[in-house]
């Protein structure tokens, strides 16, 4: 995990090995108390985001979750209207993190990507927990802070603070460049 600092102005992200990974930005969940930024707040960044590597060709990934074990998901368990576009992979979870038993790795790897791009909620729990899976798995690791948020700010900062910078890179929305050539 060799990403640069978030202060080196040279980060320039491949398109074609790099993934937009948003987490449960589900209905239900955007639709929650959060903290430091409401969950509407997070989801316009995110979708800003998920433009802005489609425009280039590079992967948005979504993920949400889903309940075991039950009949049927509580409302609004589906992705956040108009979040899901052609050419992006949905990725369903039965646990806190993106990558046991989904596949996720796979249809990663497939694609060549070995750089992420985090945003979504919770934070410390659905983000977290699959950015250091993918961690584990080798991959490259950048978290975009104002397209995340969680049931609290202490928890947030928590996480963009004293986790996240052990683990990669932490940016804005608008320090996420493409390199051009």
């Amino acid at each position: 995990m060799n990403a640069p600092h978030p202060a080196d102005s040279r980060l320039a992200l491949d398109p074609a090995r790099t993934a937009l990974v948003l987490v449960d930005l589900m209905e239900r969940i955007v639709a929650l108390p959060l903290e430091p930024r409401k969950g509407n707040e997070l989801l316009a960044t995110s979708e800003e985001l998920a433009a802005g590597f489609r425009s280039v060709g590079a992967l948005v990934v979504l993920v949400r979750v889903e309940r075991p074990g039950v009949a049927e998901q509580p409302a609004g368990s589906g992705l956040a209207p108009g979040l899901l576009r052609e050419g992006d992979i949905e990725i369903v979870k039965r646990t806190i993190g993106g990558f046991q038993g989904t596949g996720l790795d796979e249809r990663l790897r497939e694609h060549g990507v070995t750089t992420l791009v985090f945003g979504g909620i919770a934070t410390n729990l659905g983000v977290e927990s699959t950015a250091r899976a993918a961690g584990d798995l080798g991959y490259d690791l950048v978290f975009v802070e104002d397209a995340m948020a969680a049931f609290t700010a202490a928890e947030h900062e928590a996480s963009v603070r004293l986790d996240f910078p052990r683990l990669g890179t932490v940016v804005t929305a608008a320090e996420v460049r493409f390199s051009t050539g």
